[in-house]
C-alpha cells in the first residue's frame, strides 16, 4: 500500500541508508513513475494512449493493484509538475536497480513515447538525457528503443 504524500517525499529527503525497505520501494516506484509521466508530458499532445501505457508499464514493473497504480500515477503527476531535476530519482535507481532493470525503465519510457504512434523531439531528448543519467550505454539505449518501436508495431 502506498504511504501518504508526506511519507513519500520524506523518503526522498532522507539518506538511502536511513530508509526502511518499504520506503525505498515506494521511492523507487515514485521515481520510475515520475520519469514515465515526464515522457508523457514532453509530447505536446498528451493523450489517453500514453497514459494507458504509463499505467501498463508501472503494473508490469511493480505488480501493483489498480488502486495503488491510480494513487502512484496521481502522485507522480503532482511530483512531475514541481520536479526540476532527475538526479534524485536516477541516483536512487543507479544505487538499487540492476543494469537490466535500468534498461527496462528506458524501454518503458520509449513505449510511452511510441504509444501515440508519433515520436516527439522533446520525448527523444528527454529519454536520451535520462538514459545517460541511468548509465545506460548507447547500445542498450538503442536496443530498448528498437524493442519498444517493434512492440508498438512501428517497424
Amino acid at each position: 500500500m502506498l504511504r501518504t504524500l508526506k511519507d513519500l517525499f520524506d523518503s526522498f529527503s532522507g539518506a538511502a541508508q536511513s530508509q526502511s525497505p518499504g520506503q525505498l520501494t515506494h521511492a523507487l516506484q515514485l521515481g520510475t513513475a515520475v520519469l514515465l509521466v515526464d515522457v508523457m508530458r514532453a509530447d505536446t499532445s498528451m493523450g489517453a494512449a500514453e497514459r494507458s501505457r504509463v499505467l501498463a508499464s508501472l503494473r508490469e514493473k511493480f505488480a501493483l493493484a489498480d488502486d495503488e497504480l491510480a494513487r502512484l500515477l496521481e502522485l507522480a503527476e503532482d511530483t512531475a509538475k514541481t520536479s526540476h531535476d532527475y538526479h534524485r530519482f536516477t541516483s536512487s535507481m543507479n544505487e538499487h536497480f540492476t543494469q537490466p532493470q535500468k534498461i527496462q525503465v528506458v524501454e518503458y519510457m520509449w513505449q510511452v513515447a511510441f504509444a501515440d504512434e508519433h515520436l516527439d523531439a522533446h520525448e527523444n531528448h528527454l529519454i536520451s538525457k535520462i538514459a545517460g543519467l541511468l548509465h545506460v550505454t548507447h547500445g542498450e539505449y538503442i536496443g530498448a528503443k528498437m524493442r519498444a518501436k517493434e512492440a508498438a508495431g512501428l517497424t
